[in-house]
């Protein structure tokens, strides 16, 4: 049961590595509106001067944004080769691998036979990756960079997920047409380079049961990075995985002894990954509670539901839980044992976080700590560092916005940037701009793991004005708040106008995105940044924009 332990791990691994690998800078100068200078004025060097500033920024962060989205498209493709991997254990797909095999083993010379099944694998590669790039031609750039915090397309793909679940659980199969897999089936045996490619067709088809969920999840998960080539990165991944063994097996055959028998343990497989799907598919869900402020899937709904999940799991692969495809388990094996305890003890683990607890390890996926009704964990967090806002006028009306964001940690935010910039100007403070979103799993983790640090909360709380602006929020603005660009635009939610201010006066559209603000001259004091996790590089740029300002 070796395969169940890879598999439980691969794809957890790939699922965080994808979201954790998110297009958090992808930056786009689309719309934006520079100065032009004129010469023979007054204030030609001082144009000059602010023109060459911001073209030093947008080449900085074009240059992050081309490194961040090698890294995306890296994780983009592991998870898609995790994916095959699975794929691979499938019921659909794990025994046709012998009969396949020694379908290009038999009567051919070795040379001959691996050239023969390199071939197929080409041909399975070039028909998932011809898939994957369907998919952004469907969709289009500007909608792929959109997806992720798109309410529709968010709820759409939590129910795909869950249907997907279902189908692995064994609630019924996805299959296509019949006629597709016979037609396909009667012209691979034409052979030749045409047979070939239709026998790669034909596996595709007989296996999309099995491949299907798989590469649903793959594709919705590549497709709400934002990067244009996510989805083909993620079918090649996928489909390399699942070629290269028909061509290693191929080279070489008596190999194909040492390989496990088919049986129960492939359908187990398959409800492991069903319960990943369900716990996966409620990410989703809660983007669009967050955006839409439906304030229904909070942070201890979602636990619980991850909790009976991950038990279920744990219960299932000690073999006191069955469905109707499950072939009766005698006994279990040492490594169904030890993948059980694992899923078990992460049960375990997630159990304090119904009071509060910050579950480091995930709490970029979960609803943020403030959307927590019994929360004593922050508390107790505020307990050793006394007011919030030491030392602050605190303001006798509510802050704009506050009936509909809460600001993690308890800290004293501002969520409308004019707001909180006169606030600034009033304290003589610098100004923290924390450009954040709904659905931004590294905004989550940063808030999480970074400020709650005692010296960074101590510098956000005391020395800063902190603005936190929502680029994904739906919420419509009110009409003598709603703004419209010089290119025609009307931009009528706050996400709209906070991500138009970001990528308008900053260049950016990125999450999350701090900078640092002089209120007086509204001039960035150091150069922004992104996450960062590591809390002493934080707690440097903090400090750094403190003596700028001073």
């Amino acid at each position: 049961m070796n395969s169940l332990r890879i598999i439980f791990f691969g794809i957890l691994f790939s699922f965080l590595l994808i979201q954790t690998s998110r297009a958090q800078d992808t930056s786009s100068t689309q719309g934006l509106n520079f100065t032009e200078i004129k010469s023979g004025g007054e204030d030609t060097t001082a144009k000059i001067k602010d023109s060459l500033t911001k073209t030093s920024a947008l080449v900085k962060t074009i240059n992050k944004t081309e490194k961040e989205g090698h890294k995306t498209l890296w994780g983009i493709f592991i998870a898609g080769f995790v994916g095959g991997l699975a794929a691979l254990l499938m019921p659909c797909i794990f025994p046709m691998l012998p009969l396949t095999v020694s379908f290009f083993t038999k009567g051919s010379e070795k040379g001959k036979a691996f050239g023969r099944a390199a071939l197929y694998g080409f041909f399975i590669i070039l028909i998932y990756v011809v898939l994957g790039l369907l998919v952004t031609i469907i969709f289009g750039a500007d909608a792929l960079n959109s997806l992720s915090t798109n309410g529709i397309f968010n709820f759409f793909f939590f129910l795909l997920l869950l249907v997907f679940a279902a189908s692995f659980l064994g609630a019924f199969e996805i299959t296509l047409p019949s006629s597709w897999v016979n037609k396909a089936d009667a012209n691979a045996d034409k052979g030749g380079l045409s047979g070939l490619f239709f026998m790669a067709g034909t596996l595709a088809l007989v296996s999309f049961s099995c491949t299907g969920p798989i590469i649903g999840t793959l594709l919705v998960q590549a497709a709400t990075t934002g990067a244009l080539l996510g989805p083909a990165i993620g079918m090649f991944g996928f489909s390399l995985a699942l070629a290269i063994p028909f061509a290693l097996f191929a080279l070489f055959p008596s190999a194909m002894n040492k390989l496990p028998k088919s049986g129960g343990w492939l359908n187990s497989v398959k409800v492991v990954l069903g319960f990943l799907e369900l716990a996966f598919a409620l990410k989703f869900l809660s983007n669009v509670d967050l955006a839409y402020h439906w304030e229904w899937f909070d942070r201890e709904i979602f636990l619980a539901l991850w909790i009976v999940i991950f038990g279920l799991m744990g219960i299932y692969l000690l073999g006191k839980l069955k469905f109707s495809h499950d072939s009766t388990l005698a006994f279990i094996s040492v490594p169904r044992l030890f993948l059980a305890t694992v899923v078990l003890a992460f049960t375990v683990y997630l159990i304090p976080g119904l009071w509060g607890a910050p579950l480091h390890s995930v709490s970029a996926f979960l609803p943020p700590q403030q959307t927590q009704d019994f929360d004593l964990y922050t508390s107790s967090l505020l307990a050793g560092k006394g007011n919030a806002q030491t030392g602050a006028v605190q303001e006798d009306r509510p802050h704009k916005y506050s009936d509909k964001f809460q600001a993690p940690l308890k800290l004293n935010a501002y969520f409308d940037y004019k707001e909180g910039v006169e606030m600034a100007k009033k304290l003589n403070k610098p100004v923290l701009i924390d450009f954040t979103g709904h659905a931004c799993v590294n905004c989550r983790k940063m808030e999480a793991n970074v400020w709650p640090d005692k010296e960074v909360y101590k510098l956000i709380s005391q020395d800063y004005i902190l603005i936190q602006l929502y680029v994904d929020d739906k919420s419509e603005l009110a009409v003598e708040d709603i703004v419209h660009t010089p290119e025609g635009r009307e931009l009528n939610t706050i996400g709209k106008k906070w991500s138009d201010l970001q990528a308008r006066k900053f260049l950016s559209n990125s999450q999350p995105f701090y900078i640092l603000l002089d209120p007086k001259t509204e001039q960035m004091l150091v150069q922004p940044q992104g996450a960062d996790y590591e809390v002493s590089n934080y707690k440097n740029f903090l400090e750094s924009g403190l003596s700028a300002f001073k």
